[in-house]
């Protein structure tokens, strides 16, 4: 089998090196070469593996023969569903499953070679910075730069249309948040502060203030500073829906 040449990387950053060369191979024969692949994955034949390698490459083979095999084994029998789904479907669980061998390699690499806690933790957060091979495959991960660019964009227009809100309530929505205004809009501060004053603070009580960081819980339309439920504006750009603690609560209680 071409690539499978016994190869034991030993550190982290080797570990990690794999991964992202066989998940680079995987994306190759799921995106590029998807033609070439769609065709070496004959129902007829027995059950057929996808295996991404060191080297960048993928292949479509038979599973290892010896048991149990050097490393996991990739799902069998992905040529089966073929022509029973669309495409784009049959393509996507490919990539699911790709995605689940590609961290079933790394760890077996993590554990075969003694890591830590500690290094276990920086493996996977050093795998999930990066997309699935789902969400390259699906499109999610173009579509999660865009919202997430949107996202900002938003956030910081609307620091600045702060002072423009109506009533009571503390601007915006996804998420709702209130952050401290620019130099420009500090003339303002005084206005804003008449019209947000009597806004309280679900958690602590306390009233709005215009140069604190404020979000909103979705369920229960409740504001609450950032620091007493320990939101920090760049974590609530990524938060699509907020749910402040006691709504959380409640959802969890059977």
């Amino acid at each position: 089998m071409d690539g499978s040449q016994p190869y034991n990387p030993r550190t982290v950053e080797e570990v990690f090196r794999d991964f992202k060369s066989r998940r680079a191979g995987i994306i190759k024969a799921l995106t590029t070469d998807v033609e070439e692949f769609y065709q070496q994955c004959d129902p007829e034949k027995e059950n057929l593996c996808l295996y991404g390698f060191p080297n960048e490459q993928w292949e479509v083979n038979l599973p290892a023969e010896e048991v149990p095999p050097e490393l996991p084994e990739p799902a069998l029998g992905i040529n089966f569903a073929r022509d029973g789904m669309p495409e784009k479907d049959w393509l996507a669980l490919v990539a699911v499953h790709g995605d689940a061998w590609l961290l079933a390699v790394a760890f077996y690499f993590g554990a075969r070679f003694g890591f830590d806690k500690a290094d276990r933790k920086r493996l996977f957060n050093m795998i999930n910075d990066l997309p699935t091979i789902f969400e390259v495959v699906s499109g999610a991960a173009k579509k999660q730069v865009k919202e997430k660019s949107s996202v900002s964009n938003h956030s910081s227009s609307k620091s600045k249309s702060n002072s423009k809100a109506k009533g009571s309530e503390p601007p915006a929505k996804f998420p709702k948040v209130s952050t401290p205004k620019d130099d420009d809009d500090e003339g303002l501060d005084d206005e804003d502060e008449e019209e947000h004053g009597d806004t309280l603070c679900g958690s602590c009580g306390e009233n709005y203030a215009s140069d604190e960081f404020w979000i909103c819980c979705d369920i229960c339309e409740k504001w609450f500073h950032g620091s007493c439920v320990k939101i920090t504006p760049a974590r609530a750009e990524h938060i699509k829906q907020y749910k402040c603690p006691a709504c959380t609560n409640k959802r969890a209680r059977p």
